[in-house]
């Protein structure tokens, strides 16, 4: 008996610090990926997936990246957890105990919303991303941030002697249902305008994978200089390597419109929709991404290759009728 009661101590004071800690970590992966969003940049994945997530419309909340409202529970997190650490002297003995106790409380709370959020968010992962596109869509990120906030719930739950457990196991319910009702109404809406958007053609456009997933909505038009330089940039041999989960990409096509998109020389790399394209295998896509960054001029999504030269990243319209020698109409509604 007095060994189980030292291992239980043990636990109890250290459970604040390894809380910490953890949260500490999550906020890390999650601050790196609201950087990366937020700055228009790729993340560091050894597989596709991380981007391929991370760039769908599951990743964003509010107009916002998910990542940074990730980053503020993280470090609301680690602040319940270690700012009672700081009370520790003698005089500030009854404030500590009283923040102890609330903040206790607002550990379990957190930490099991946080817990069942990153569940559904796996399961969106393996159902809408892995089941289509095999182990490549594993975004490890989205995996390190699940197990960050299980192992935060493990250390609360078991970290301290719970006096009323009933009523934890209450509250825990009540989180439980508030956070499944939320997240189920912020996503509800990313699937259903697919049968109603098909009648909508000519006034908009939906990047989407094989499988009906929609990465990306454009409802600008196109005007006739917009629409005269994509058949150009054809018919002059430029290519756009680009993919379905790439954000400069669509963004590339919106400064086109919508009418302009079908005419653009848009060759798809992403490797498991390149597959279903015979006449645009994905070895010639990463033929031309490799010489784009031996001549520094490119190399990521998307790269534009015009009369033999590469030029990387979203490019402005007059930018793209100068290189190709586009001597149509220039009154582009988009002129950055």
């Amino acid at each position: 008996m007095g060994r189980r009661r030292q291992k239980t101590s043990g636990l109890h004071r250290w459970s604040r610090p390894l809380i910490g800690a953890i949260a500490v970590l999550g906020a890390t992966n999650t601050g790196y990926l609201t950087f990366t969003r937020l700055a228009g940049g790729e993340t560091a994945c050894p597989t596709g997936g991380c981007n391929l997530v991370l760039s769908s419309p599951y990743a964003t909340i509010f107009g916002q990246p998910l990542a940074l409202f990730g980053l503020l529970a993280y470090l609301a997190m680690a602040l319940f957890a270690l700012v009672p650490l700081a009370l520790s002297s003698s005089e500030d003995k009854d404030l500590r105990s009283k923040i102890d106790n609330s903040t206790w409380l607002l550990l379990f709370l957190g930490s099991t919303a946080m817990m069942f959020f990153s569940w559904y968010l796996m399961y969106i992962m393996v159902t809408k991303f892995m089941v289509p596109y095999g182990g490549k869509a594993i975004c490890l990120f989205c995996i390190a941030s699940a197990t960050f906030a299980t192992l935060m719930f493990v250390f609360t739950l078991l970290g301290k002697a719970w006096e009323d457990v009933g009523q934890l196991i209450f509250s825990g319910l009540i989180v439980v249902v508030i956070t499944l009702i939320g997240t189920l109404g912020i996503y509800s809406t990313i699937d259903q305008p697919l049968a109603t958007k098909t009648s909508q053609a000519t006034t908009e456009y939906n990047i989407k994978a094989p499988n009906g997933q929609v990465f990306f909505t454009i409802n600008d038009p196109s005007g006739p200089a917009e629409i005269e330089l994509a058949k150009h940039l054809k018919a002059t041999g430029a290519k756009m390597y680009g993919a379905v989960w790439c954000s400069h990409c669509a963004a590339q096509k919106k400064r086109f419109g919508i009418q302009a998109i079908s005419e653009m020389p848009y060759v798809e790399c992403f490797p498991e929709i390149s597959n279903l394209q015979t006449q645009t295998p994905i070895e010639l896509c990463s033929q031309e991404l490799d010489k784009a960054k031996q001549t520094g001029d490119g190399g990521g999504y998307p790269t534009w290759k015009i009369a033999g030269k590469y030029y990387g990243g979203e490019q402005p319209l007059t930018d793209l009728a100068k290189a190709s020698n586009y001597q149509g109409p220039t009154n582009f509604k988009s002129s950055q």
